[in-house]
């Protein structure tokens, strides 16, 4: 930086003072509030639900989860109930044991939000087999290649990420745009990227790349991550 190279940083930030501006995948907010949409549309609005998360001092599940409770207290979600905030410690057996006991201890339980890749597949691994297929219904973060087999056996209606093929493609733009001196990584500024359309730089030099994708039947195929 101090011989004017442009420093990006991309899925996990550095020091502010050590880069130029950082490309943050999601915001925390559309993150915990597209999950409960999600569980929401599949269990119709109604129902107690359930979090299947990693750890209890995990900083961004946190953060995801209390976006998640908040967007819980909105009129058109009065009919769901969260139950319980279960941890899988980011362990497949554990996340597994961990699913496996929150149905068999809320018999009426609907749905299960896992927001971390571990615990979905785990989750899913573990509905796949059991005789709450197609009955509780379950959605979170994960990954398309870890989730094709229970999207296409019907387990899992719909999860959800971000894509980290366009996390790339928009660092690299922003990269361009700050090397050319079209930006300087100040707040407010606007560069384009592509494919991707026009982005604002936020506080702190953030650039979100935008809402999570959305993974289901209809379109998992067409990644490859």
């Amino acid at each position: 930086m101090s011989k004017d190279i442009a420093v990006v940083t991309l899925d996990s930030d550095a020091a502010k003072d050590a880069r130029d501006v950082f490309i943050n995948q999601a915001s925390s907010e559309e993150i915990g509030r597209s999950q409960v949409k999600l569980i929401s549309d599949e269990i119709g609005g109604s129902g107690k639900i359930a979090i299947l998360s990693a750890t209890p001092n995990a900083t961004n599940q946190n953060t995801w989860i209390d976006f998640m409770k908040d967007e819980l207290k909105k009129p058109e979600y009065k009919n769901i109930e969260l139950v319980k905030v279960a941890y899988g410690d980011d362990d497949d057996q554990k996340s597994f044991q961990e699913a496996q006991g929150l149905l068999q201890s809320i018999p009426d339980l609907k749905g299960i939000i896992s927001p971390t890749t571990v615990g979905i597949s785990a989750a899913a691994r573990y509905l796949s087999g059991s005789a709450y297929k197609g009955k509780v219904a379950l959605t979170g973060l994960g990954t398309p290649n870890q989730m094709r087999q229970y999207v296409k056996d019907g387990t899992v209606k719909n999860f959800a990420l971000w894509n980290p093929v366009e996390l790339g493609y928009l660092a690299g733009y922003a990269a361009a745009a700050l090397a050319s001196g079209q930006i300087s990584g100040a707040e407010g500024e606007k560069f384009k990227a592509g494919k991707l359309g026009e982005y604002t730089i936020g506080k702190k030099g953030e650039i979100i790349l935008g809402p999570p994708t959305t993974f289901n039947k209809d379109n998992i195929d067409d990644f490859d991550f």
